[in-house]
């Protein structure tokens, strides 16, 4: 006996009628985890039925995440929720505390029948490019932080325009897709002139830059806004071999290094905010609380992930520019 049931002038498409059946018997416990499905060609035949009408019904259920197919086996079961809806692809450079309230609020702001799935390319151009090959037509919207890799627009061209959403960053190759992300540049410009009073007790800016991972708009905001001030500064790649002397901001990206600093200062016995300062990128609770409070450049990201969650949802193929603010507290 077929699982799947086709009713002719019921009012519901033929293509919905197969994963209304399919999802019938996996409640009903017919089909279970790992269970096969019939061949396309079968359901095609049994049922007079186009093969295009058939491919829909099971890209469908494919793309929610309740089958799957394998080349030269055919589609099998590996969900038995079918209460999901659609699926995302979320793919991020790397995880850490800001990036996870950021994928928190994304997920909280979304309906409970929408799943995500989150990947990681570690801002290796090959790996980047492998996660959305090997996902191509699997789900319903991509999510894509690109960082500030070089040729993603060739590698994402290969997904359905309207079902792409940018993330963080942006580039002009990818000025097609919606996005909503952080103006670098003019954000590291406008933080750091709202807090000049504050900085020209420093002799000199210095900048922590690793090209492989930092926005390039970073590098020119900063380069920008200590030329229009005047201010000796420099752009250094690591900390190895520096001893941080008086008289000297460091503004640092990472949270890696903004601890290797601190420990740096400590050991040359200054004052943190009196004759040396630091300015963090990225608010996280901690920074409230470190040293007496770390001063930070940073957008908002539980913001960013409710208003990504809302575009997708609302199908808004817009860009926004998420905001950004300069946090003082007692490092500067």
């Amino acid at each position: 006996m077929s699982t799947i049931t086709i009713k002719e002038d019921i009012g519901v498409p033929k293509y919905k009628q197969i994963i209304q059946s399919i999802e019938a018997a996996i409640v009903d416990n017919i089909y279970k985890r790992g269970d096969k499905l019939p061949s396309i060609n079968s359901v095609k035949n049994r049922h007079n039925l186009s093969r295009d009408t058939v491919l829909i019904a099971y890209n469908d259920l494919k793309v929610r995440g309740i089958i799957q197919s394998f080349p030269g086996k055919g589609y099998y079961v590996i969900n038995e929720n079918i209460s999901v809806i659609q699926k995302i692809f979320l793919l991020f450079d790397e995880l850490n505390t800001f990036k996870e309230d950021l994928y928190n609020s994304f997920l909280n702001n979304l309906d409970s029948n929408i799943e995500v799935d989150i990947y990681f390319h570690h801002f290796n151009h090959d790996v980047f490019s492998k996660l959305i090959y090997d996902n191509l037509g699997n789900y319903n919207y991509y999510v894509i932080m690109p960082a500030n890799l070089e040729n993603t627009g060739s590698v994402i061209d290969k997904l359905p325009q309207e079902k792409v959403y940018i993330l963080d960053q942006t580039h002009k190759e990818l000025s097609q897709y919606p996005a909503i992300y952080q103006n670098f540049e003019k954000d590291i410009f406008n933080s750091l002139t709202k807090g000049l009073q504050h900085i020209k007790k420093y002799q000199k800016l210095i900048l922590l830059f690793k090209s492989q991972k930092q926005p390039l708009g970073m590098k020119k905001g900063f380069k920008a806004f200590c030329k229009m001030n005047a201010f000796k500064h420099e752009v250094i790649d690591t900390l190895q071999d520096v001893t941080p002397k008086k008289g000297e901001i460091y503004l640092i990206p990472d949270d890696r290094n903004l601890i290797v600093a601190i420990k740096k200062i400590k050991k040359e016995r200054l004052l943190l905010g009196k004759q040396i300062g630091i300015i963090s990128y990225n608010e996280t609770i901690l920074k409230e609380i470190v040293e007496g409070g770390i001063t930070t450049i940073s957008t908002d990201f539980n913001k960013m992930g409710k208003r990504l969650a809302e575009m997708i949802m609302n199908k808004e193929q817009i860009v926004i520019e998420n905001s950004n603010d300069l946090i003082l507290r007692n490092s500067l």
